[in-house]
C-alpha cells in the first residue's frame, strides 16, 4: 500500500483536479490512501472567515460567498452533464450545499471567547469540501474510490490548532477504517484535520496535511509516501527567492528533519519522525511532470555531499528582552519569559541570549503579538524590529553567506559547524510604537 498527498497547489482548480487523476489512474495497480489539502488558498480565505467572524466584521458575508464561488466554479468546470450520471452529480452538489449550509450556519450563531476552538471548528471545512470534490471527480471518470472522513479516526486532545495526536486511540480506528476490506484499492481523505476526543474538530498545525500521510503510514505499514508539489522536488532554495536552485536527488532523515525545523517549507516539521521509525521512504514529485525521479528522503548510510541550502522566513520580528532592574538572564527570567511565549502559543524560530538580554526572533503573523509585549512589559524593556527576515543556511560557504547578506543589515547572527543564521532588517523601532 502507498501513500499521495497533494497539497492545496495539487487541487487549486480544475485543471489540476484533472492532472491529479491522470497520475491516480497510472498509479491503480496496487492499494493506494490519497490524503488532499484544501483547494488552491482556501486556508488563507478560511483564517480571514474566521478573523472576521470571531470580530463580528462587516466583510464576513463577501468572504463566505467568496469561498462557497469558487468551489463551484471548480465544481460546474469538471462536471458536464453526463445524463448517465446525472443523479450522482445531483446528489454530490446536494452534499457539498449541504456544507455551505452548515457552515452559513455557523458564522451566523455567536463564536464562544475561544479564538482557537472557533478556528478548528471551521478551518476543517475547507479539507473537507476539496476531498469530497475530488472524490467524487475520480468516481465520475471511473476511478473508484471511498471517501474518508479522517475526524472519525484520526484522535488529538484539545489543544486546538497545534493538536497532539493520541496514538494509542486513533491506531486501531485507523487500522479499522483504512483495511482494504470492502472491495476498493483507493481511499480517499483529508490532511491537516482531526478531532479531539470529545468530538469537537481539532487541527495538526499549519500546512499539516504531510503530518496525515505520514501517520497514517506509519500506522497501516505503507511502502512509501509521494508528496506531490508544484517544484521538480526538494531545491536547494524557494525559487520564487532564488533564480538558480538546485534539485537534491536524496537527502537523509536525519536532514530533512533539520531543514523542517528551520523552517523549509516542502515539508512539515512533524512529518519526518514517524516514517523513520519504521523506515519508510518519502518522495517529493512533480505534479506537473510525475515521471520525473524527483526527490527521496529515506535512510542514507553513506556520507552525502549536499550543496548550500537556503531558508528564508519572512516577515518576522526579532525582540530584545532586558530586565528592568537590570540583573543577568538566567534561568530564572529565561523561564518566566518562555512562559509567556507559551501561554499565547506564539513559536519561537532563534533565541540568542547575553548577560542582560535575550533575543527572540518569532514570525509576525499572530494577533497575539500585542498582548505578549504588554505582558513582557511588566517586567521587562522590550526593543523590537519589525519586517526583519530570518535566514538559515545548511551546508554554509562564504559564497553563500555572501550571497545573503549583501546590502543588508545583520541583527543577530549565529553560527554552527554545519549552519548559519541571520536575521536581516532595515529600520529599528520600540515597543512603544504602534
Amino acid at each position: 500500500m502507498i501513500i499521495f498527498k497533494f497539497g492545496g497547489a495539487s487541487v487549486k482548480d480544475a485543471d489540476a483536479v484533472r492532472q491529479l487523476s491522470n497520475i491516480v489512474k497510472s498509479n491503480c495497480d496496487e492499494k493506494l490512501i490519497i490524503v488532499v489539502s484544501a483547494m488552491g488558498k482556501t486556508t488563507n480565505a478560511l483564517e480571514r472567515l474566521i478573523y472576521s467572524y470571531f470580530n463580528r466584521s462587516s466583510d464576513l458575508n463577501s468572504i463566505f460567498n467568496e469561498i462557497k464561488q469558487f468551489h463551484y466554479d471548480i465544481i460546474n468546470n469538471l462536471f458536464d452533464d453526463n445524463n448517465e450520471k446525472l443523479l450522482f452529480i445531483d446528489d454530490f452538489k446536494q452534499d457539498i450545499d449541504n456544507d455551505f449550509i452548515k457552515l452559513s450556519e455557523k458564522i451566523s450563531e455567536a463564536s464562544s471567547s475561544d479564538y482557537d476552538f472557533e478556528y478548528d471548528r471551521i478551518i476543517n471545512f475547507g479539507e473537507i469540501i476539496s476531498s469530497k470534490i475530488v472524490s467524487a471527480y475520480l468516481n465520475f471518470t471511473n476511478i473508484n474510490n471511498k471517501w474518508i472522513d479522517i475526524r472519525d479516526c484520526l484522535k488529538t486532545d484539545d489543544n486546538y490548532r497545534e493538536a497532539k495526536v493520541d496514538w494509542d486511540i486513533s491506531t486501531p480506528l485507523i487500522s479499522k477504517y483504512f483495511d482494504f476490506s470492502d472491495n476498493f484499492n483507493i481511499y480517499l481523505t483529508q490532511g491537516f484535520i482531526a478531532s479531539s476526543m470529545t468530538g469537537a474538530a481539532s487541527s495538526l498545525g499549519r500546512e499539516g496535511s504531510d503530518y496525515t500521510a505520514s501517520i497514517l503510514a506509519y500506522i497501516l505499514n505503507a511502502k512509501s509516501i509521494s508528496v506531490w508539489k508544484d517544484v521538480p522536488g526538494f531545491l536547494n532554495a524557494d525559487p520564487k527567492w532564488f533564480v538558480k536552485t538546485e534539485k537534491l536527488n536524496e537527502i537523509s532523515y536525519q536532514e530533512a528533519i533539520e531543514l523542517a525545523f528551520y523552517g523549509a517549507k516542502i515539508i512539515h516539521p512533524k512529518t519526518i519522525k514517524p516514517i523513520q521509525n519504521k523506515s519508510i521512504p518519502l518522495y517529493v514529485k512533480s505534479f506537473f511532470n510525475p515521471e520525473d525521479e524527483g526527490t527521496v528522503i529515506r535512510s542514507i548510510n553513506h556520507k552525502l555531499k549536499l550543496v548550500p541550502i537556503y531558508i528564508r522566513k519572512q516577515n518576522q520580528v526579532l525582540l530584545s528582552i532586558s530586565p528592568l532592574d537590570f540583573s543577568f538572564i538566567i534561568e530564572k527570567n529565561i523561564s518566566k519569559i518562555f512562559a509567556l511565549f507559551a501561554k499565547y502559543k506564539i513559536k519561537v524560530n532563534l533565541t540568542q541570549n547575553s548577560a542582560i538580554s535575550l533575543s527572540v526572533c518569532i514570525s509576525n503573523n499572530t494577533s497575539k503579538l500585542r498582548q505578549l509585549i504588554n505582558d513582557l512589559n511588566k517586567e521587562y524593556k522590550v526593543l523590537y524590529n519589525k519586517n526583519a527576515e530570518l535566514i538559515t543556511i545548511r551546508h554554509y560557504t562564504d559564497n553563500a553567506v555572501n550571497k545573503v547578506i549583501k546590502n543588508k543589515k545583520i541583527l543577530l547572527e549565529q553560527k554552527s559547524r554545519n549552519t548559519a543564521r541571520f536575521v536581516l532588517s532595515d529600520a529599528i523601532t520600540n515597543a512603544d510604537d504602534k
